[in-house]
């Protein structure tokens, strides 16, 4: 299954998300899917983390971040990201582990419909910092149409 994209959101507005296709090695061994960030996403990762053991039922996310950078990768099985600039949101399907999706800062993120055994991999451009984050959606809209 690959990446799909249910709505887009307007490429000038949100040049800050996008699906990267990472680099793939496949021969009968099997596969291995390789992130170099500084090519594909532009930033120096200083935080990995990963999410597993999600309920399908399950919401995770559900704040956007002031300047952190993240590529978010369906590492095993799939999920759903909802992704919102203030003005219009998108959802991808995330279920390929050869595709990541960057999302930048001042973007609302929820990850829902986890499938069973799904683990979420997160490549952050910043250690993790209180500050830097709206968990309070009505903030974020605000600060998000004060953007140029």
């Amino acid at each position: 299954m690959t990446a799909r994209i249910t709505s887009v959101m307007n490429a000038d507005r949100n040049k800050v998300c996008r699906l990267i296709s990472l680099e793939q090695h496949h021969d009968e061994r099997g596969s291995l899917s390789v992130v170099e960030p500084e090519h594909a996403v532009g930033f120096t990762v200083r935080r990995v983390y990963y999410l597993h053991g999600v309920e399908s039922s399950a919401l995770r996310g559900g704040h956007a971040h002031r300047s952190l950078e993240q590529l978010i990768i369906a590492v095993h099985g799939g999920f759903t990201i909802t992704i919102d600039d203030g003005l219009e949101r998108a959802e991808y399907q995330l279920a390929q582990p050869g595709v990541g999706l960057y999302v930048g800062p001042m973007v609302w993120r929820s990850l829902s419909e986890f499938s069973m055994g799904a683990v979420c991999l997160v490549l952050a451009s910043d250690r993790y910092d209180e500050a830097d984050y709206y968990r309070d959606y009505s903030e974020f809209l605000q600060a998000s149409r004060r953007q140029p």
